[in-house]
């Protein structure tokens, strides 16, 4: 997932796109901690994708911020 997918959609997307990475990564762990974690690269690009949600949706809160002041 690139920032510029990210872009294209509405804060709400993004919310329910951030719940569905915070449950990966939930998972992902969990696997970790019994030893079953497959592709521990996963882990980290998840990681990864959460702060691209989150960094897009502050972008987009900003900019709404500014528009309305």
């Amino acid at each position: 997932m690139n920032a510029k997918e990210l872009h294209d959609k509405t804060p709400d997307q993004l919310r329910d796109e951030l719940v569905t990475l915070k449950k990966e990564a939930f998972n992902l762990r969990f696997q970790q901690a019994t030893g079953q974690l497959e592709n521990p690269a996963r882990l980290r690009s998840v990681k990864r994708d959460v702060a691209r949600v989150h960094t897009v949706l502050n972008q987009k809160a900003a900019a709404a911020a500014s528009e309305g002041a």
